[in-house]
């Protein structure tokens, strides 16, 4: 059988809802591959548990209609490319403080009845025959869908540890080889996760994540006005952008703003872990905190950030990370200085890695003092390399190849 790409739809189930605050890689890929195929994002399920207690909340109450009556389940999102649909499915039972065990595994078979039944939903009413269905990071589902579910290509995207954190190894560790097992293809956004999921699927593929290199661009580009936050600020910037939460090293932030009494440090993100307070981040005099914001906005402050930071803990979790930020940081030509949590041999003529604390507060100042517009240059041409449209472009040299196994050639 011959397809053209063009007459392939993608039906992409993700951990990450498409109103996330934080910039997400699965997102990110979906919107790019609508540019020119269709594409049905199906969110993480709320549980009953999640509308009880957040019912209040503008994440419910704007699908309130499709979470409890199954009405108005599709969605067009403003900004996005037009062949985009959002897609909300209803209410399922939260079961993850179940044991492993009967009653756990009969009520996943009826949230995934749910399940199945809004893509049977996208498949009659957008007339859907050719499809390739994504998990992203979501093995709490899918993993007992009837026999009639047959996508051309069915795939599992991993992108992080799943043994890692508490809530997810509970499940996730055996769910996930499940799912492994079963895809036609696993995309694995780190190599370290890449050699786990070879244990499982020996077709499992190191598919990184990117960055939208024209927005972040902008910041070494463009004019853009400095933000309100920043305004006051007359020394050098030392920054960070993303969620202050557990996998970052808070005792290397403390040490960051002593060192470098000189300069100021800006946090930008939400507070997800109190450990920032135990070490006393707050009452720190040079220490900014902006708080979480859309990823549109954050080129107006990395254009003022002398040098980008990620401190990220050494652990098993932060070993299988291909951090997003860090493509965003350079395109944006920010100087970049991280911790040594993961391999990154593709980043290392751009960006310094500190093996232990008092290298990363010497490395702060070196890039710093060496930074140069060729600098800048260098690393955002490194990051153009990193692009959505170029990483979605592999993605479907990927998918051909695979397609072809199925006698099926995309033209």
């Amino acid at each position: 059988m011959e397809l053209k790409r063009s007459e392939i739809d993608f039906i992409i189930f993700a951990l990450p809802r498409w109103d996330a605050i934080y910039s997400s890689g699965t997102y990110s890929t979906a919107k790019e591959i609508a540019r020119n195929n269709r594409v049905f994002y199906i969110d993480h399920p709320f549980t009953y548990k999640d509308y009880k207690t957040g019912k209040n909340t503008k994440d419910i109450i704007i699908r309130e209609e499709a979470l409890k009556k199954g009405r108005n389940i599709f969605r067009k999102v403003e900004g996005v490319p037009e062949l985009f649909t959002a897609v909300t499915p209803p209410l399922m039972y939260p079961i993850n403080f179940l044991p492993e065990g009967i009653i756990y595994n009969f009520m996943y078979k009826l949230n995934d009845r749910k399940l199945y039944k809004t893509i049977q939903r996208i498949l009659i009413e957008y007339n859907v025959n050719n499809f390739i269905f994504i998990n992203s990071y979501d093995p709490f589902y899918c993993n007992t869908f009837p026999d009639t579910f047959k996508p051309i290509l069915n795939i599992y995207k991993t992108s992080d540890d799943i043994s890692q954190a508490e809530y997810t190894a509970r499940h996730g560790v055996r769910l996930e080889n499940e799912q492994a097992k079963k895809a036609d293809l696993v995309l694995a956004t780190s190599r370290e996760l890449t050699k786990k999921m070879l244990a499982q699927n020996p077709n499992s593929v190191f598919f990184p994540n990117a960055a939208n290199v024209e927005l972040f661009s902008t910041a070494l580009f463009e004019d853009l006005p400095k933000p309100k936050e920043l305004e006051g600020i007359k020394t050098k910037i030392i920054g960070y952008s993303g969620a202050l939460s557990t996998r970052l090293d808070y005792e290397l932030f403390k040490k960051i703003a002593e060192y470098h009494k000189d300069k100021t440090l800006v946090l930008i993100g939400s507070k997800d872990n109190p450990h920032y307070r135990k070490v006393g981040l707050e009452e720190m005099d040079n220490v900014v905190f902006c708080g979480s914001m859309k990823l549109e906005k954050l080129p107006s402050y990395l254009k003022y950030f002398d040098c980008a930071i990620i401190p990220f803990e050494k652990t098993l979790l932060t070993k299988s990370i291909y951090p997003l930020k860090l493509n965003e940081y350079l395109a944006a030509g920010c100087p970049v200085v991280v911790t040594d949590f993961a391999p990154l041999p593709e980043f290392e003529s751009v960006i310094s890695i500190a093996k232990d604390d008092d290298e990363f507060l010497r490395l702060i100042d070196e890039e710093i003092n060496s930074d140069s517009k060729e600098k800048k240059l260098e690393r955002n041409k490194l990051a153009s390399e990193n692009s959505w449209s170029a990483r979605v472009e592999q993605l479907w040299v990927i998918i051909t190849e695979n397609l072809k196994n199925k006698e099926i050639y995309v033209t």
